[in-house]
């Protein structure tokens, strides 16, 4: 098994955790929190194991006892966190978004490479078997003539904004606003599925209370078709996310967690399932995958994970300057 320690201490850790140990390829090793406190609380869920507490971060990523780190702090902080990591001698597994700009994940991969190790964003939902059906499924429809693609959950910390605070999550210098946090995950779904846009506009609903997008549509344009992608922290949408071409559409209740994929006949006006059982833990697929590439040093798999992460932040990172969301980094 891969031992490994975290940094962030938010529920998708847990999660993470749990799912990952299901596959039963990884066992949690450390937790790292700048407060002994939190650190101590947080490992006391996993008793049954033996695992260490640390509040110095180069004490954490020097202990032996670890060969990878799971990163999940607040955006701004990938970076630093990442190099740490990797100069340490750590595999690393980063929570997306990756980091706040393309010149530090050219950066944070170099090092990866010189170092041999493993790097890899976390996207759960390009792991999950029904989103590699529905990736297969795309060849059925023959022309492509667009797509839309929606993740709009209501955030209980919208309800801070509207009270006056400024959660990490809705503030530029954490490195925050919905096309960080929810929009990744319908633009890497674009990026998997068909690749880099030749053009992308964003046109998103910028909070005033906090300078950062609470939602918006972002537009890409591909030789022959466009897809749009919803996203947005201030709201739900029950919207599926839909897929056009002219032999049929493919349909998806969600576009992460995904319990079916159906295809549409226009001309039968009847639809198909041809998904499969969704994992019960949503999470494990991804870890089972990232244990795989581990634990056989599959340089190849990291490279084509690395070309996703590339195209979803040069497209996320274009968009937000062209809005003037800028991030501490990019006003220096």
């Amino acid at each position: 098994m891969i031992p490994f320690g975290i940094i962030g201490t938010n529920w998708i850790t847990h999660d993470y955790i749990t799912h990952a140990q299901s596959t039963g390829k990884w066992t949690l090793a450390s937790v790292y929190s700048r407060k002994a406190s939190t650190a101590t609380e947080f490992a006391a869920k996993y008793a049954s194991q033996s695992v260490a507490t640390f509040t110095d971060l180069n004490a954490f990523v020097s202990d032996p006892n670890i060969s990878t780190v799971y990163i999940a702090s607040p955006n701004s902080l990938h970076y630093e966190h990442t190099k740490l990591a990797l100069n340490a001698g750590k595999h690393v597994i980063l929570e997306k978004p990756s980091v706040c700009t393309s010149q530090q994940l050219d950066q944070i991969f170099k090092l990866a490479y010189e170092k041999g190790l493993i790097l890899i964003e976390a996207y759960r939902h390009v792991h999950e078997v029904n989103f590699k059906i529905l990736k297969k499924a795309l060849g059925d429809l023959g022309p492509l003539y667009g797509a839309s693609i929606t993740y709009a959950q209501f955030s209980s910390r919208y309800d801070a904004v509207l009270a006056g605070e400024k959660p990490n999550i809705f503030t530029l210098e954490m490195g925050g606003g919905a096309l960080a946090d929810l929009g990744v995950y319908v633009v890497c779904a674009a990026v998997e599925l068909f690749g880099e846009p030749r053009e992308a506009e964003y046109f998103p609903q910028v909070l005033e209370q906090t300078g950062a997008d609470g939602g918006g549509t972002l537009v890409l344009r591909y030789e022959g078709f466009m897809v749009t992608l919803l996203a947005s922290k201030m709201f739900h949408s029950v919207a599926p996310s839909e897929f056009y071409g002219l032999k049929g559409t493919l349909v998806v209740p969600t576009i992460t967690d995904i319990e079916s994929v159906t295809l549409w006949d226009p001309r039968k006006k009847e639809g198909r399932e041809i998904g499969e059982k969704k994992a019960e833990l949503n999470l494990s697929e991804e870890a089972a995958d990232y244990a795989r590439i581990i634990e056989e040093k599959d340089v190849e798999e990291m490279k084509r994970w690395e070309k996703v992460s590339r195209g979803v932040l040069k497209v996320t990172e274009k968009v937000r300057r062209d809005n003037g969301l800028l991030y501490p980094v990019e006003r220096e």
